[in-house]
């Protein structure tokens, strides 16, 4: 693993210890800096979780990666510097109806005793910083995104996020362990399955600081502040323009 390819890619600069401070900083410079993007699943090539072909994609080729691919990466990254992460599978929820295990998370405990849950690689309304895993009220990361845990008997630890007036469920995760294949089964599915969500359509996210940018196939949505700016991408050499632009991304 090399830190220093990996600390410049997300913009971090600072010592390399396993301290609570180093996980916020190394957390908001991926989520910042390496975009949630489907590109390759769209195009049918193969997804591979091998630290080597995830170093090289998303740190030496500056692409970016789904769940399986940014937490997959972020996770070699902690263990290098000293944190003792925990991957774990979850299960993404819609209108209160949860998914199979199709969504990798990641907890750390730092060095103040606490468990905080990491997700640089879910995509919209993701994380941007890691949250203390609680279950003793609301989590703020924004001052306008709020998030909190619950805990349901069936699928364990349930994050919601604060949006249009009430806290709806994003996903649950429970706290028995995985192993490697868990996640190579889930990432096969999720990558090849012809109803999975990321071969339907390319599009790429990430998080700013005021904000957030998203495209698809045939729009451009910019959240800066309070403002929201969307409209439609005229075609494929306007898609491909907005891609380099925003994520470093070519088509």
């Amino acid at each position: 693993m090399d830190l220093s390819a990996y600390f410049d890619r997300v913009g971090y600069t600072g010592d390399a210890s396993p301290t609570l401070k180093t996980l916020v900083r190394l957390h908001t410079g991926h989520a910042y800096n390496i975009p949630f993007e489907n590109l390759d699943v769209y195009a049918g090539k193969t997804i591979s979780l091998a630290p080597d072909a995830l170093f090289d994609k998303l740190v030496t080729r500056r692409r970016g990666g789904y769940c399986f691919e940014m937490n997959g990466l972020f996770t070699l990254v902690l263990r290098e510097i000293g944190f003792e992460p925990r991957q774990l599978l979850a299960r993404t929820a819609f209108l209160n109806t949860y998914s199979a295990l199709l969504h990798e998370v990641i907890v750390v405990q730092a060095e103040d005793g606490y468990t905080y849950l990491c997700d640089v690689g879910y995509g919209n309304d993701g994380l941007s910083t890691p949250i203390l895993r609680s279950l003793d009220g609301e989590r703020a990361e924004f001052e306008d995104d709020k998030y909190r845990f619950t805990y349901d008997a069936n699928y364990g630890y349930v994050l919601s996020r604060y949006k249009d007036g009430c806290f709806s469920p994003m996903y649950a995760f429970a706290d028995n362990g995985c192993v490697p294949d868990d996640f190579e089964v889930a990432n096969h599915y999720t990558s090849t399955h012809p109803q999975s969500f990321f071969r339907q359509q390319r599009f790429a996210t990430k998080p700013t600081p005021s904000g957030r940018i998203t495209l698809t196939e045939n729009r451009l949505k910019i959240v800066d502040g309070g403002a929201v700016a969307e409209r439609e991408v005229s075609g494929e050499k306007e898609l491909a323009e907005l891609f380099l632009k925003y994520f470093g991304l070519t088509l």
